[in-house]
C-alpha cells in the first residue's frame, strides 16, 4: 500500500489547485484502493483511466518501483479495471447511469458499450457535468486514433450494476494492459485536458487481449471465442491418369448420378473461396444438369446410350468421346406407390439455420409432391433413435407436416440405431413392386454406435437385399461427412445430394423427384475397350471414386450405381488418335503388336462400349453394346449439340477447379465462352447460375 506521506506528495503534484479538494479526495480514494498488485497501468501514465503529468508519473514510478518487481500479473489484471472504473465515476461525483436503452461511456474504453437493464434504480446525473463529459469524450476519441490497440473480443457476461456493484461490472469490462511500456510523450493533466498527442498504449479497448513481453496472449475462458473447427470429411482421390491403349485398353467404372459435389462447390464459391480439390468430382458436376439426350422407347429397355466423338476444345491433338445415357421417364400416372421413411438427424450440431430448419422446409416440399396413397414414416436420431411418426398415408398431410415442424435438435448422433429403426418401419409398410426407400438427412458423423464407414457399408448392404433402398441428403458445413454419405448411398442403391439452399431442395425433392425416388435400373456399369489401331491413349474424365476392376464388369455380385426415372448420365473420355502427335506415353521398344491391319476384325473402330444393368427386381444383369466408329464422329466442336457442348464446358470447369494438367492452359474465359454459347433452354436457371460460378472462380483463381 502507498503510505500517507508518499500519497500527499503525489496528490499535491497531480491535482490542480482549483479542484484540489474534490478531486484530491477522489484521487486519494482511488490510490488507497490500489496496492502493489495494481500498478502496471499507472506506470504507463494513468491512474483510473486519467492521464498523469510527467512529474506525477515519474514520482509514481519511483514510489512503486520496488513493489512492481514482485507484482503478480494476474492480480493486476483483476484489480486494475475495478479501480479504473471506480475512479472514473468518483471523479465525476456521480454513479453510472443505467437504463433499458442507455449507454455507458467508460474512460477505459474506446467506444460506448450497451448495458442491459438492471434492477437497481439509477441516480440522476447532475446537469452541470454535461460539458465536462463532452470534453472527455473528445479527448478519448483523439486518443483512440493514435493508440495501438488489440482486437476486442465479444462480450459474453452480464452484471447487475448499481452503486457498490460498479466494481464488479468494471472487472468484466475493464482494460487489460501491457506492463511497463515506454512513457507517453505528452503532458496530461489529471482532469483529462490534453496538451499533446499521445502514443501510449495504456488506453486500450475494454475486453481486449492481454499481451505481455515474450508471453502468449491470455484471456479468461469465458471471453474466448475460438473459430469453429471444420470437421468436414471428404474422401481424397487422385485424378485418372492417361492410359496407353496398347497396354491397358479396357476402362471399367460404375455410373454415378449423385449431385452432391456440384452443390458443395457452389456453396464454397458463393462463400468466396475456391473449393477444396477433393470436393470436386467432375462427373457429379456434369450430371447435375438435365440434358435432352435421346431416351428409350419403352420401359422394357430402361435407358438408351448415344456416343459421339468430337474435337477437344482445350487440346488440338486429342478428341473427346462423349457417352450419353438417358433413362426411361416414368409417367406420373404409372409411377408405383411409394413407401418412404424420413430418417432425420436431430443431434445438437443440427441447430443451425442451414441444417435442421432448412431440412424441415425441404421435406415439407417433398410431402407436397407425393400422392395421397403413398406412405410416410419419420424416425429421428440423436442420443437415441425414436419414432416420431408411424407409417402414415400422405393424404394425412397436416399430421405429417406437424410431425416435421415439431422436430427440435439436441444430443449426440446415434446414426446406427436410427438406420435400424428406419429399416424396421420400411419393412413394416413394405410395398411389393413399389418404391421402398429410407431418406437419410444429416450434417455429419454417426458418433454413437457403429460409426466406421465399413461397418455402415455392411449394414446397408445387408438391408438393401430386402428391397429397401437408401438415399442420403447432406446439410450444412463444418461437420459434413461426405465420405460416409457417398459410401452408404452407393451401397444402399440410392443417391447422395447436398442441399445448401431451399432452391436446391426444390430441385432434388420436387423437380427431380421421379429420378430421386423411382429406380428403373440398378448396378449399372460401363466398360469401354479402346482399339490401339485407332487410339494411342485415353483418360476418363471423372469417376475416380467409381472405378471398377475389369473382371467386376461381368460379376453380378459387384454393386454399382443406379439410374432413376428420366435420369441422364454422361461420361467423357479424352482420347488421343494414333499418329496425332499428342501422345504422352512413349511407344514400347519390344513386343509391340502389328497395326497394319493384317485382317484384324473391327480395325476401323475407335472403341467398343458395353453397359451392364439389372432391372430393379432382378439379380441377373443384361448387356447393351455400342461400337464407336467414324460414323459417330463430329467434324468440329461447334457442330456438336448444345447439350454436348455445355456438358464439355462443365467438364472443363471441374478439371480446372481440380487444377489438372489437361486444362492448365485453358482459361476460365474459354470455359465461359463455350458455356454461354451452349446455354440453350434454361427454364430453371441452372445454366445461368453455372456461368456465375465460373465468373466467381475466375475472380478467386486469377483467371489462371
Amino acid at each position: 500500500m502507498v503510505d500517507d506521506n508518499e500519497l500527499n506528495r503525489l496528490r499535491d503534484i497531480a491535482a490542480p489547485a482549483p479542484a484540489k479538494d474534490a478531486k484530491a479526495r477522489a484521487f486519494e480514494a482511488a490510490l488507497r484502493a490500489y496496492d502493489q498488485e495494481n500498478i502496471s497501468a499507472v506506470t504507463q501514465g494513468s491512474v483510473g483511466g486519467l492521464r498523469l503529468t510527467e512529474r506525477a508519473q515519474k514520482l509514481w514510478s519511483e514510489i512503486m518501483q520496488k513493489k512492481l518487481i514482485a507484482t503478480p500479473v494476474l492480480a493486476g489484471l483483476v484489480a486494475l479495471p475495478i479501480a479504473g472504473y471506480a475512479t472514473f465515476h468518483m471523479l465525476r461525483e456521480q454513479p453510472p447511469k443505467f437504463g433499458g436503452d442507455e449507454k455507458i461511456t467508460e474512460t477505459l474504453a474506446d467506444k460506448p458499450a450497451t448495458v442491459k437493464p438492471t434492477t437497481a434504480e439509477p441516480k440522476p446525473a447532475p446537469t452541470g457535468l454535461e460539458t465536462d463529459k463532452k470534453a472527455d469524450a473528445d479527448v478519448e476519441s483523439r486518443d483512440a486514433t493514435d493508440a495501438l490497440v488489440a482486437p476486442a473480443s465479444p462480450q459474453k457476461s452480464e452484471s447487475t450494476v448499481a452503486g457498490g456493484a460498479a466494481q464488479q461490472n468494471a472487472l468484466e469490462r475493464g482494460v487489460l494492459a501491457e506492463p511497463a511500456p515506454p512513457a507517453p510523450t505528452g503532458e496530461f493533466a489529471l482532469d483529462g485536458a490534453v496538451s499533446a498527442p499521445s502514443t501510449s498504449r495504456a488506453r486500450m479497448p475494454a475486453e481486449s487481449k492481454l499481451t505481455a513481453p515474450q508471453q502468449p496472449s491470455t484471456l479468461p475462458a469465458d471471453q474466448m471465442q475460438p473459430q469453429p473447427e471444420n470437421r468436414d470429411r471428404i474422401e481424397d482421390f487422385k485424378t485418372n491418369p492417361v492410359h496407353a491403349a496398347l497396354e491397358d485398353p479396357v476402362s471399367t467404372f460404375s455410373i454415378d448420378v449423385d449431385t452432391a459435389s456440384y452443390s458443395f462447390v457452389r456453396s464454397s464459391l458463393k462463400q468466396g473461396t475456391l473449393p477444396q480439390v477433393d470436393t470436386v468430382r467432375v462427373e457429379e458436376m456434369i450430371n447435375y444438369f438435365p440434358y435432352d439426350w435421346k431416351g428409350p422407347e419403352s420401359a422394357s429397355t430402361p435407358f438408351n446410350s448415344t456416343v459421339s466423338v468430337m474435337p477437344t476444345p482445350w487440346n488440338t491433338h486429342t478428341r473427346l468421346m462423349h457417352v450419353a445415357i438417358k433413362g426411361f421417364d416414368v409417367k406420373p400416372t404409372e409411377q408405383p406407390k411409394a413407401n418412404l421413411v424420413f430418417l432425420i438427424d436431430v443431434s445438437g450440431s443440427m441447430d443451425e439455420p442451414d441444417k435442421l430448419p432448412l431440412l424441415k422446409s425441404a421435406f415439407r416440399l417433398l410431402v407436397s409432391k407425393l400422392k395421397a396413397d403413398d406412405t410416410i414414416s419419420i424416425v429421428t436420431y440423436a442420443g437415441d433413435a425414436g419414432t416420431v411418426l408411424e407409417p402414415t398415408k400422405a393424404s394425412q398431410k397436416d399430421k405429417i407436416l406437424s410431425a416435421i415442424d415439431n422436430l427440435t435438435p439436441g444430443g449426440s448422433t446415434a446414426g446406427e440405431a436410427g438406420i435400424k429403426e428406419a429399416y424396421r418401419l420400411a419393412q413394416k409398410s413394405f410395398v411389393k413392386d413399389g418404391v421402398n426407400r429410407v431418406m437419410l438427412a444429416t450434417d455429419g458423423d454417426f458418433n454413437v454406435g457403429q460409426s466406421d464407414d465399413d461397418d455402415l457399408k455392411r449394414l446397408i448392404e445387408k438391408e438393401r437385399k430386402t428391397g429397401v433402398f437408401l438415399s442420403v441428403f447432406g446439410f450444412g458445413r463444418g461437420n459434413l461427412n461426405d465420405q460416409m454419405m457417398q459410401t452408404i448411398a452407393q451401397n444402399g442403391n440410392g443417391t447422395a445430394a447436398y442441399i445448401d439452399t431451399l432452391a436446391e431442395a426444390e430441385k432434388v425433392l420436387v423437380e427431380d423427384a421421379s429420378s430421386t425416388l423411382f429406380t428403373i435400373a440398378k448396378d449399372v456399369k460401363i466398360q469401354v475397350e479402346f482399339n490401339p489401331n485407332k487410339v494411342a491413349e485415353y483418360r476418363l474424365i471423372g469417376y475416380e471414386t467409381r472405378a471398377l476392376n475389369r473382371e467386376d464388369f461381368n460379376n453380378d455380385r459387384v454393386d454399382a450405381g443406379d439410374i432413376g426415372s428420366g435420369h441422364s448420365v454422361t461420361a467423357i473420355y479424352e482420347i488421343t488418335p494414333k499418329g496425332s502427335g499428342g501422345e504422352q506415353i512413349d511407344a514400347l521398344r519390344y513386343g509391340q503388336a502389328s497395326v497394319d491391319n493384317g485382317g484384324v476384325a473391327n480395325a476401323d473402330e475407335y472403341a467398343f462400349v458395353k453397359i451392364r444393368y439389372k432391372l430393379p427386381n432382378e439379380d441377373v444383369s443384361k448387356l447393351i453394346t455400342t461400337p464407336v466408329t467414324s460414323a459417330n464422329e463430329i467434324s468440329s466442336f461447334d457442330q456438336a449439340s448444345t447439350d454436348q457442348r455445355f456438358s464439355v464446358a462443365v467438364a472443363a470447369f471441374g478439371q480446372k477447379l481440380r487444377d489438372e494438367d489437361a486444362t492448365a492452359k485453358f482459361g476460365y474465359d474459354k470455359i465461359m465462352e463455350i458455356a454461354t454459347a451452349a446455354r440453350g433452354a434454361d427454364p430453371f436457371g441452372y445454366r445461368s447460375e453455372f456461368l456465375s460460378l465460373v465468373r466467381l472462380a475466375s475472380a478467386l483463381g486469377g483467371n489462371r
